[in-house]
């Protein structure tokens, strides 16, 4: 994996990944793009989706639509790493089984998503938690 951030004015940066993609980061003064510290909480919840997401499709659940609510604890003080890491998975659709999601949630947070292990074993607090609402 490679990638390259370039400075672009000011606070403003651009990141470029080795896959082709890029995204704009700022340092806050401006809000011209997101904060490095909320991609890292963004990676976290992707990861930690794309596998939820992949297991339910596995298990056949009628998955109309998946999101997390993310919520990132750090300290009022510099520098100011996570300290704890909320996350919910709300998932809609279709007579859902509350074994899969379960399931689901706990094989991303122990198994599979690098990025929330990476965090914990750091030392970052990760709470997973999930909601289902039928549709």
């Amino acid at each position: 994996m490679q990638g390259q951030v370039t400075w672009v004015n000011g606070v403003t940066f651009i990141g470029e990944s080795g896959s082709g993609n890029s995204v704009v980061m700022e340092g806050g003064q401006k809000n011209n793009g997101i904060r490095p510290m909320e991609m890292i909480l963004l990676g976290v919840g992707g990861c930690a989706s794309y596998d939820v997401v992949g297991i339910l499709e596995k298990t056949r659940q009628d998955v109309v639509s998946c999101h997390v609510e993310l919520k990132g604890h750090r300290p009022d003080a510099v520098p100011a790493p996570f300290e704890k890491i909320e996350m919910e998975f709300v998932v809609r659709g279709r007579d859902i089984k509350e074994k899969h999601v379960a399931k689901a949630v706990e094989l991303s947070a122990e198994k599979y998503c690098s990025a929330s292990i990476m965090l914990g074993k750091a030392g970052v607090e990760i709470v997973h938690s999930y909601r289902i609402e039928e549709v």
